[in-house]
């Protein structure tokens, strides 16, 4: 079972993935302001690759940015090639 979880010091925060209880990967951010953030990296543990849980990742930003009115700056090389990809996400992007 996966499952994503959301921490945030203010600051700087992070979703992190679990895979059966086992930490599979994060994605980082930082606040950029009071309605947007910077998702700085995403990264999957090797044992995980190839199942799309980098994409979670992004995904779990991308909800979160949409239910708070937050704008999104995909610095993250994984993150910018999933934005660029992927039309449907330029409402969020900053």
């Amino acid at each position: 079972m996966t499952k994503i979880e959301r921490e945030d010091n203010g600051k700087k925060g992070r979703f992190v993935i679990y895979e059966n209880d086992e930490f599979a990967g994060e994605m980082t951010f930082t606040w950029a302001g009071k309605n947007k953030f910077i998702i700085d990296h995403t990264g999957v543990e090797e044992a995980f690759g190839g199942k799309g849980l980098a994409k979670q990742l992004v995904m779990a930003g991308v909800d979160y940015a949409r239910k708070h009115d937050l704008k999104i700056i995909p610095l993250c090389p994984y993150a910018k090639k999933t934005f660029d990809r992927d039309d449907s996400l330029s409402d969020v992007l900053a």
